[in-house]
């Protein structure tokens, strides 16, 4: 039997959480336990509620997002927590990736991306959406002369961000900076590069780089 995800949700537009409250409903296993409207109280309702996610915009009266998120990292996190927000400043969110937050969304991608992101961050993954994870990516890369800007044809099994790995493992990227450039854990990364072995049938990270040059997403 599938566990029922508690969601708690924080914003002070109550149409805006009407309309990820409908969202969210359309998922059996989700269960959104509760509301606030702003920031002082959000870490005793998340308490109360007994909430596994929190969906959390950054733009919070009274006591804003990243206050909240200081607060949950200094008395311990109650819940998983995804910001929702209308920045994509990449200084902001590894700030905030940092201090504990597992999932960053904008405003302009919740739609297609806050049931995928609260399934991913209830498994303790983190989660991007897919502007965001570009935009960290193509941060990363920023004028690396062995990179490869076309996208080819690829392993249909290999997800975006596990085609990522493979690119920085084949630019020498060791797991700590991928981990870095990403704003990801260490953990994360290890885990990435175990699932990417196991699809390519490779016996270790040569043979990864072998992959990146003969599908020609590096320039050797």
């Amino acid at each position: 039997m599938t566990k029922n995800i508690r969601i708690h949700l924080a914003d002070d537009h109550q149409i805006i959480i009407h309309g990820i409250q409908t969202l969210l409903n359309t998922v059996p296993n989700f269960q959104v336990v509760g509301f606030s409207l702003n920031g002082t109280t959000v870490y005793e309702d998340v308490i109360n509620n007994r909430a596994d996610v929190l969906v959390l915009d950054i733009s919070m009266p009274e006591k804003d997002g990243i206050e909240v998120v200081k607060e949950f990292a200094a008395k311990g996190f109650p819940c998983r927590v995804i910001i929702l927000s209308s920045y994509d400043d990449l200084k902001l969110i590894k700030e905030i990736m940092d201090m504990g937050v597992t999932g960053y969304l904008t405003k302009q991608c919740a739609g297609d991306s806050i049931i995928e992101a609260v399934q991913a961050v209830a498994k303790g993954e983190e989660y991007f959406c897919e502007t965001i994870r570009e935009k960290i990516f193509s941060h990363a890369t920023k004028n690396n002369p062995k990179l490869n800007t076309y996208k080819p044809n690829v392993n249909p099994l290999l997800t975006e961000r596990e085609i990522e790995i493979i690119i920085l493992i084949a630019l020498e990227y060791s797991g700590k900076e991928i981990s870095e450039q990403l704003f990801i854990s260490t953990n994360t990364v290890e885990t990435h590069r175990k699932n990417i072995m196991k699809k390519l049938k490779a016996k270790n990270t040569i043979g990864i780089v072998k992959y990146a040059m003969n599908n020609h997403l590096v320039i050797s």
